[in-house]
């Protein structure tokens, strides 16, 4: 949303389908939060999806702190499966280049091997949701991920942020952008957020121990009966 403007074309756009290694048997399960680097960003909106690997990474007992593939990474063990936490070094508008680099060190299937965690300003603060495919809808690191990898086809969790407008605002089309995005959040967004940390973890956990359908099934159904937004 604020970074740079440049966009992400990919080099080599069919070397990106792998999904095993050489062995034959499944290679990691790549997990990649994005947001910004830098102590500036860090209680800042846009850092939902960096907020939400360190979150596992805690729960794993695992340091979010090698580099590798332009971004910091960590790896543990989920459901038996190797898993590879990833926050990109990139900045928000080219995180599509790290996401890229990790699929071809890996030989990782974007489609099956790849779970995206990032903020969404459509849904309301402190919900979650999980999709398999779908257009960035306006957010640029999405965005970024979609041209490296050329395809919609990868499983995205997203942690909605989106402000309690006032009903004026609502009415008005009016919605926050690159400043609420980059400002630090209050106390008690924080701990609103905290919760929803915890249920994302969870629901990277259970993507991963069960698969996507059982995982939507489970949290997009709780959330709709919370009325969350879709």
């Amino acid at each position: 949303m604020a970074e740079s403007s440049e966009s992400v074309h990919p080099s080599e756009p069919k070397s990106l389908a792998g999904g095993s290694g050489s062995s034959g048997r499944p290679g990691p399960f790549l997990v990649v939060g994005l947001g910004n680097p830098g102590l500036e960003y860090l209680w800042t909106p846009h850092n939902a999806g960096f907020m939400a690997i360190d979150r596992i990474a805690q729960q794993e007992g695992v340091v979010v702190q090698n580099r590798r593939c332009r971004a910091t990474t960590a790896t543990c063990r989920i459901a038996g499966r190797e898993v590879v936490l990833a926050k990109p070094e990139t900045f928000m508008n080219l995180s599509g280049a790290a996401v890229a680099a990790l699929v071809r060190e890996f030989e990782a299937d974007p489609a099956k091997d790849l779970l995206v965690i990032y903020d969404e300003l459509d849904l309301t603060f402190g919900s979650l949701k999980i999709r398999e495919r779908g257009s960035p809808a306006g957010h640029n690191g999405a965005r970024s991920v979609t041209g490296a990898l050329n395809s919609q086809e990868w499983l995205r969790l997203r942690i909605g942020v989106g402000p309690d407008l006032p009903p004026e605002a609502r009415a008005s089309g009016r919605r926050p952008g690159r400043d609420y995005l980059l400002s630090p959040m209050r106390k008690g967004e924080l701990a609103v957020l905290d919760e929803v940390l915890d249920r994302a973890a969870t629901a990277t956990r259970r993507i991963i121990e069960a698969g996507p359908a059982a995982a939507m099934n489970e949290f997009n159904r709780r959330e709709r009966n919370g009325s969350a937004e879709e």
